[in-house]
């Protein structure tokens, strides 16, 4: 871990050096090579299918791991996406002139070595690369052991793509910890002269280990719990749409919806048309004794039971959906910023004032109106990729783009002054 760090570290000032020009050819490069050596990409994910599949991961964090040609090219096109955004080092931040006539410039600088810690989707090793790469950072990735040999090859087939079209490539901008061995994470972590940010993405226990281990400073985001709320004055089929697209179009990611809230106004009429279509995609309900009164004739008994108070605070990742019927919104509201974990929520309503009130009260990091939780992605942000997603307070907030991956350093340009 102390080679990967100090690597790492030479690496950090190479890249700082690399103009815009010299970057952004590099990472169309690697996007032509992603392509080219796809099915090179491809063998080596169906070994961690295999093996996965073989130590009994879920269906859904099989998707999660899962590269086909359009995820490949999906990848592919993200380094493009970044290739094409503006460079995020060297802005002027700030700039003021004292009354001495210095002149101060706060300037956007890289951060300098960012750990990346994630599990099961190997398209994370090119969409953080890329992102890291582009404002001037080096990273070091440590993926799961189910994903292993998906992250080994991505990385190489990046190294070799920059080598080729940048004699000066760093080869250590991008490097890949290839032992699965638990220890690896606090040693990587405590190499507080090396490292200077950890960046966890993955299940709740993963990334409060992280955070406990850490000597570095940590990005978090512990979960997902993410909410949509029906209110009394929704579109009910656009409701429906929303609903469906934000629990089963990819369960097993952060942003998809945990808990469904419903205004008891059309609670009547709305959960019996929506548990049907669930109930088709073989989603199990966890719902409170009014959602079950109204769902118990419609859904099968055994994919309906009584959601407990544990059940909604839970990420489940999964074919799985808490329900509760709310008096109102601020109800709604009041649940939301108990049980939730401040990532993604969403309201359907006409109702502009009580939309309002809830993007104003919502204590998370994105908040929708009218859409699904599953745009937050910082793809869909038009940042290209992203690094993550913070629930944080302080720094980065919601989906990490290349903005996020600065600091900034201040320039003072004199003409002599001193102080007295």
């Amino acid at each position: 871990m102390t080679l990967l760090g100090r690597q790492a570290r030479a690496a950090s000032r190479e890249l700082a050096k690399l103009s815009t020009r010299e970057k952004n050819d590099c990472l169309l490069a690697i996007a032509g090579a992603i392509e080219t050596h796809s099915g090179k990409i491809k063998e080596a994910n169906a070994l961690d299918m295999d093996a996965s599949a073989k130590n009994g991961l879920s269906s859904a964090m099989l998707d999660r791991l899962k590269l086909d040609d359009k995820r490949i090219s999906g990848m592919a096109r993200g380094l493009r996406e970044v290739a094409a955004l503006p460079d995020p080092v060297g802005k002027i931040l700030d700039e003021r002139v004292r009354p001495n006539g210095l002149k101060l410039q706060k300037i956007s600088t890289p951060i300098g070595v960012v750990v990346i810690i994630y599990e099961s989707r190997p398209n994370v090793t090119a969409d953080a690369a890329s992102l890291c790469f582009k404002s001037g950072n080096a990273t070091i990735l440590r993926g799961g052991k189910e994903a292993m040999n998906s992250n080994l090859i991505i990385a190489q087939v990046m190294i070799e793509a920059g080598k080729k079209i940048l004699a000066k490539f760093p080869e250590h901008a991008i490097q890949v910890v290839s032992i699965t061995d638990r220890e690896a994470i606090p040693a990587l972590l405590s190499l507080t002269q090396y490292v200077d940010l950890c960046m966890p993405r993955g299940g709740e226990g993963l990334i409060r280990a992280v955070a406990e281990c850490s000597k570095v400073p940590v990005i978090k985001h512990y979960k997902g719990v993410c909410h949509v709320f029906v209110d009394a004055e929704a579109d009910l089929k656009m409701a429906a749409e929303i609903s469906m697209n934000a629990k089963v179009q990819r369960p097993a990611v952060c942003n998809a919806m945990e808990t469904l809230l419903v205004d008891k106004k059309i609670a009547g009429e709305f959960l019996p048309v929506l548990g049907e279509q669930l109930a088709a995609k073989h989603v199990e309900l966890r719902a409170d004794d009014a959602s079950r009164k109204i769902l118990d004739s419609k859904i099968q008994s055994s994919k309906l039971r009584a959601a407990t108070e544990q059940d909604y605070f839970t990420e489940y990742n999964d074919y799985i959906l808490n329900v509760r019927v709310v008096d109102d919104v601020k109800q709604d509201i009041d649940h939301i910023n108990h049980y939730g974990s401040a990532h993604s929520d969403s309201i359907i309503t006409r109702n502009e004032s009580h939309a309002k009130q809830f993007l104003n009260e919502v204590d998370s990091a994105t908040v929708y109106w009218n859409a699904s939780t599953r745009f937050t992605d910082g793809g869909e942000f038009g940042m290209g990729a992203e690094i993550g997603i913070s629930t944080d307070k302080i720094g980065a907030r919601g989906p990490m783009g290349l903005d996020e991956l600065t600091s900034y350093k201040w320039l003072g340009l004199g003409s002599g002054q001193v102080r007295t």
